[in-house]
């Protein structure tokens, strides 16, 4: 995993919503940035996904930055695509941001390695959190409901860091193009 306190990679992708490119730059808050890797098909992030739209549409007013990027292959992957990205943003209700990464460059820059994939950067764009969003899975029978994205969120809030302990993420494999 990308080693904590490694300043966030700068990126210009493609808002499937707004239909507007949209830089690191222009979407990072002072605060906290929470960048996410996601995608449609994936049943992990399927799992999560009212969970990730609770916890944005919490800590956004107080003024934590949320960014979805979707950087799989959607030749190989129809459901990924950009109008298949803009559709489940709205039926969803996203309150942040859905960036596509055609060239799957970011993913490689952040070391992005599954969806869903989560990196939390301070006020700074320093790296402070990289792993999972809970220990909910499609597979058990936890709820999900944000707790290690949480616990990081309300440190960096306080006036702290997030826990050195921190356990990566587990889903689907970002999947590459060939």
């Amino acid at each position: 995993m990308i080693d904590l306190g490694s300043f966030a990679p700068t990126f210009s992708l493609y808002d499937v919503v707004s239909k507007k490119d949209l830089s690191l730059e222009k979407l990072s808050s002072p605060k906290a940035t929470v960048i996410m890797f996601i995608c449609n098909h994936c049943p992990y992030v399927k799992h999560i996904n009212a969970e990730l739209v609770r916890l944005a549409n919490e800590y956004m007013p107080i003024g934590i930055s949320f960014i979805a990027i979707n950087s799989n292959d959607f030749s190989a992957y129809p459901e990924d695509s950009p109008e298949n990205m803009a559709k489940q943003a709205n039926e969803l209700k996203y309150p942040f941001p859905y960036l596509v990464d055609t060239t799957q460059e970011t993913a490689k820059a952040y070391e992005a390695v599954c969806t869903p994939d989560f990196f939390i950067y301070d006020g700074a764009l320093k790296l402070v959190y990289r792993g999972q969003l809970d220990d909910s899975r499609p597979s058990n029978q936890i709820p999900s409901d944000g707790k290690d994205i949480r616990a990081a969120l309300d440190a960096i809030l306080a006036g702290g860091k997030p826990s050195p302990r921190q356990r990566p993420s587990i889903g689907c494999n970002i999947k590459w193009k060939k």
